[in-house]
């Protein structure tokens, strides 16, 4: 991961222009530099994960062009030699160095292009204008606001933000912003039509187009990691990821030191894929411990985000500090295309493919938030195979008939794609989905809830919740939460439009909290 700010006017002294930008340092520990943009700037921390030398440093230069970028581009290296034969001229190895030849050479369609995750910020010196841009489902994060003065100002997370735009903003994925207007590029959960392709193309076109997104995610010129929780998603990247590279990957998995359910499974994964593994442990004071700096880092109050978030940041935490890697691969966004457990109360297709496309346009509001801070302020690059371009395009294109769960296991399609391969044994290719957050043992959420409910009176609950006009809590945890995320937040809640919560609407799901657990489908799931 890297940071990047910036400022269409720039008004700040150099020292407080510092001490706003000086806020995601631990997302580009490498280098940083802020370099005047017209009446503005553009401002880089760089993580060094593509192009090591000092060449790579952003900003990029062309002619009187500027950009900043937080992104993968992949596939470069054939896009670069097509862009060398036309006489571009490249002083690094970094993939991001393309940006400003491609946006020379086809303009603000460049980004309909690109095979990318990133946010990215262009100064178009010919123009005197400002874009910025955000991948089409928002896996690398931007945000945006007004200045006192009423100037946009960018930048990759909204605590650059604090104390100086009274409003922040997600910038929205798929979009660019040129000339004070957003405009929509890409919209992969959009589907006009679907497949008609049999069950058995579709599986073998969801293995091809996953073991494609691995792969190519596997190209980095640092040392890459794989966070292992022994459900489905993650198992799968690290098992395709092995077979793909011919050597042992190195994973990673948490757990609670006193009922972890998950660290059994990850375990039986890293030993039948020859993994040097790694397990974690973290302890009830821990998860405590650690509440408040998960809040402010997340810029969330939601439940579901905090709760998975606590086992992720301390296991990234941990690779931060007892190894070399710099980039890890993750099995976030496969739960959105091919459902959770409370997608299984669907009623409808349609309900279950208007779902997706819900939960595929919130991804960086939640899950894909939880990722990437949680990676990033350990100084990490996440990368997400499942969320490939064109492997979510054509998963969501499947008909939703064959999606649902009409099978009596979740997640089928993607299960019988790779039944034939013996990555995995096969009690973790058929295992039934148990939450992140739950998995990691079932009492650090208790933990969480017991220690919530030590702090309020019901009386104080009451008063203390209603003072919230926008998702008043509704549980005495969920007040913990939004209290911690006002100290480091205050007046900023609607960055969040809503609780991450099962559709109440459906038979089944109208439920209070948000662990699968308390659904009556989840079964064995937690064992």
């Amino acid at each position: 991961m890297c940071s990047i700010m910036g400022f269409t006017t720039c008004g700040l002294d150099a020292e407080t222009l510092w001490e706003y930008f000086g806020r995601t340092v631990s997302r580009g520990p490498d280098q940083s530099r802020v370099e005047p943009a017209g009446e503005g700037c553009l401002c880089f921390h760089r993580l060094a994960i593509m192009g090591l030398h000092p060449e790579g440093m952003q900003p990029f230069r062309l002619d009187g062009d500027k950009c900043v970028c937080n992104g993968e581009l992949y596939g470069f290296r054939p896009l670069k030699q097509r862009l060398e034969e036309r006489g571009y001229v490249f002083q690094s190895g970094s993939d991001c160095e393309l940006i400003l030849p491609l946006y020379r050479e086809y303009g603000l369609q460049m980004f309909s292009m690109l095979d990318a995750e990133f946010a990215m910020l262009l100064y178009d010196g010919a123009k005197n204008r400002f874009i910025a841009a955000r991948d089409p489902i928002g896996i690398r994060p931007l945000f945006y606001g007004l200045d006192a003065g009423g100037h946009m100002v960018f930048a990759s997370e909204a605590k650059n933000l604090v104390g100086l735009c009274r409003e922040i903003r997600p910038f929205p994925p798929g979009h660019y912003y040129a000339d004070g207007v957003f405009t929509r590029y890409a919209d992969p959960g959009t589907v006009e039509r679907y497949v008609e392709d049999d069950l058995d193309t579709v599986c073998a076109n969801i293995r091809e187009k996953l073991i494609r997104g691995v792969e190519k995610r596997l190209d980095a010129d640092a040392p890459l990691g794989f966070l292992l929780s022994g459900g489905l998603d993650s198992s799968l990247v690290c098992a395709i990821s092995a077979r793909l590279l011919g050597r042992p990957v190195r994973s990673f998995a948490i757990g609670m030191d006193t009922d972890a359910i998950d660290l059994k499974y990850a375990r039986r994964v890293a030993d039948c894929i020859g993994a040097a593994h790694t397990e974690v442990y973290m302890t009830r004071q821990e998860v405590l411990d650690a509440l408040e700096d998960v809040v402010a880092l997340l810029g969330t109050w939601d439940i579901t985000t905090v709760r998975a978030s606590l086992g992720m940041y301390l296991c990234c935490k941990a690779i931060h500090e007892r190894t070399d890697i710099r980039v890890l691969l993750t099995g976030e966004i496969s739960d959105e295309l091919f459902g959770y457990k409370y997608t299984d109360f669907a009623p409808t297709p349609e309900a279950f493919q208007a779902e997706a496309k819900k939960r595929l346009d919130e991804l960086h509001l939640y899950d894909v938030l939880r990722a990437d801070r949680c990676i990033s302020v350990n100084s990490l690059e996440a990368r997400v195979p499942f969320g490939d371009l064109d492997f979510v395009r054509y998963v969501m294109s499947v008909d939703p008939k064959l999606k649902m769960n009409r099978y009596g296991m979740g997640k089928y399609l993607l299960r019988r794609a790779f039944a034939n391969d013996k990555l995995l044994p096969e009690e973790i290719l058929w295992r039934q989905k148990a939450a992140f957050s739950d998995a990691v043992g079932h009492s650090m959420v208790d933990d969480l809830k017991d220690y919530a409910q030590s702090l309020y009176s019901d009386a104080e609950f009451e008063a203390k919740r209603s003072r919230y006009d926008h998702c008043p809590p509704f549980t005495k945890e969920s007040l913990l939460y939004r209290e911690l995320f006002e100290r480091h937040y205050p007046g900023q809640a609607r960055m969040i439009p809503d609780y991450w919560m099962p559709n109440r609407t459906w038979p089944g799901c109208n439920v209070n909290d948000p662990s699968a657990r308390v659904l009556s489908n989840y079964g064995a799931s937690g064992t």
